[in-house]
């Protein structure tokens, strides 16, 4: 950058009030940044070139430390509760002018950013952090503006991250030693006491899901999507466990993100500019994509080494489960630049539901997926005990439950709206159990559901009839190619009928129990989705 870039870059910092600090390094390079970690011996190289680092303490985020500043934007529009936290706007304040005494003669990296791959909803982001790999997995994950611009560009929003202050809960009104603050008014996050990444990149997710939809009725999405070859838009919701990230990948279709988007009136774009993969067991056979994007200027995060190398063990969770890596978008061979398709045509929940009573594929009607989306179900086998095989179901709403300042109907209802606008299809899989709940049955094949995919985004099931799901109320296609027609139906593929009838009745019931949370802002259109508890399999 030019001495004029670096002098008026430096005066914003201290208009922002972070006055005497050390040295600020503004936009380094990849290149930069990973010499900067190795030199302070924060990390090493891997044999592929990625830079690894432990992330100390905190290897996930800690929702339960996450607070929103209640003030006059916030207060009447935030669904406050155990999700998101009260803070005073006094206390943030004070909190930040101790970050800025903690900063004092301290060097820290200073990365120009933005989120949102449309032009329409770009805001502007910058990022201090007190790390320079810190600064690396900004640069991976947010969209990176050209030279040109960041020389003019004013920041929307700023996160500044310090894992080395810890708060005082007495003084700072915090519950522990670590936070994550936004704050509205001042258009800021404060991150202390983790080094955990994903707090930067959720930080303004959860920024962008409260302005968009709020402000510009765009719906924000945490999902993935993907463009077919004839540009058509597919979106693909689902939480972890359900094969968001591997159905999503598809080598007939171009990757747009595969974590965070918005469906604007006339566009499906990215919020980001690189990706967060988890790499738990990453194989090259089972993920090449992701296998073969950890390479020089990615960043991975508390993975275990084979003794006396530098490769990576991803079987090893020693450390943690939560491994991850962090590169930039154009590591995927097949990812579309600029990250942004149309309107989708074809959208799709997926659960892996091990009770094995929901359809491998059925359709759904506009109140029924407000209904699911709200609901956000997949279902988790119980733990390692022995002989505990009962699974457990899972809610999180809008397949994000910890990132939505709105309450959930607000991006259900806006769902709808786009629904019937834009005559999307919604499909629900089941990529989890038949002919039996874990324990009993079978994992769907992942073949199958390719196939059932594939049908439906080449419009198969146009040309088929449906029969209607008893309790659910799911319409369920009687056939589909290169699938065997007898999975489809799944009492069908039950020894046990009655087993079968009993379990489905068990399923419907935790829906209706969970969403009671929701019934007094859910529109009748979403009532009327939900299981009919009393009818008859």
């Amino acid at each position: 950058m030019n001495e004029y870039g670096l002098k008026s870059k430096s005066a914003s910092l201290n208009e922002l009030g972070l006055k005497h600090l050390g040295n600020a390094y503004w936009n380094l390079t990849p290149a930069e940044l990973v010499e900067e970690t190795i030199i302070h011996g924060e990390g090493v190289l891997t044999d592929t070139g990625a830079l690894a680092v432990d992330t100390g303490e905190f290897t996930g985020r800690s929702p339960k430390d996450r607070f929103i500043v209640c003030d006059d934007i916030t207060e009447n529009a935030v669904w406050w509760g155990d999700i998101n936290i009260r803070f005073e706007p006094a206390k943030f304040d004070k909190l930040f002018e101790r970050i800025a005494a903690y900063l004092t003669g301290r060097d820290v990296y200073v990365r120009d950013s933005y989120a949102c791959a449309d032009p329409d909803h770009r805001l502007n982001i910058r990022v201090v952090t007190e790390w320079a790999w810190q600064n690396l997995f900004a640069s991976n994950l947010f969209l990176r503006p050209t030279n040109e611009e960041i020389l003019t560009q004013k920041a929307d929003w700023t996160i500044i991250s310090v894992p080395g202050f810890m708060a005082v809960p007495e003084i700072d009104g915090t519950k522990k030693h670590n936070f994550s603050i936004l704050n509205f008014t001042r258009k800021m996050i404060l991150i202390g006491g983790t080094g955990y990444t994903g707090e930067i990149k959720k930080g303004i997710f959860s920024v962008l899901n409260f302005l968009l939809p709020h402000t510009k009725s765009v719906l924000s999405m945490h999902c993935s999507a993907n463009i077919g070859k004839q540009g058509d838009t597919a979106i693909f919701f689902g939480l972890s466990g359900t094969g968001k990230t591997t159905l999503s990948a598809d080598p007939n279709r171009h990757l747009i993100g595969d974590d965070e988007h918005g469906w604007a009136a006339n566009s499906v774009f990215n919020f980001e500019g690189g990706c967060y993969a988890k790499c738990v067991n990453l194989t090259k056979e089972k993920e090449p994509e992701i296998f073969d994007a950890i390479k020089f200027g990615a960043l991975l995060e508390n993975v275990e080494f084979f003794d006396a190398t530098t490769t990576v063990d991803y079987d090893n969770v020693s450390r943690t489960e939560n491994t991850r890596a962090a590169y930039p978008i154009h590591h995927i061979a097949n990812a579309v630049h600029p990250s942004l398709g149309g309107v989708p045509k074809n959208i799709f929940f997926l659960t892996a539901d091990a009770f094995g009573v929901l359809p491998p594929i059925s359709k759904l009607d506009a109140g029924q997926a407000m209904y699911h989306f709200i609901s956000g179900y997949t279902a988790k086998v119980a733990g390692t005990e022995v002989g505990v095989t009962e699974p457990q179901t899972t809610f999180s709403a809008c397949f994000g439950k910890a990132f939505l300042p709105l309450h959930p109907t607000k991006y259900a209802e806006l769902l709808g709206k786009k629904l019937k606008e834009a005559k999307v299809n919604v499909w629900l899989v089941n990529t989890g159990w038949s002919g039996g709940p874990y324990g009993v049955g079978k994992r769907i094949k992942l073949a199958f559901t390719r196939a059932m995919i594939t049908a439906a985004l080449e419009g198969e099931f146009d040309k088929v009839t449906f029969e209607t799901m008893p309790v659910f109320g799911l319409e369920i296609p009687r056939a589909c190619p290169h699938v065997p027609s007898e999975i489809l139906f799944p009492r069908n593929t039950w020894a046990d009928k009655h087993a079968y009838d009993a379990k489905a009745a068990q399923l419907a019931a935790a829906f209706v129990k969970n969403f009671e949370q929701y019934a007094d802002f859910a529109n009748d259109e979403i009532m009327n989705a939900a299981p009919k508890i009393e009818e008859k399999v």
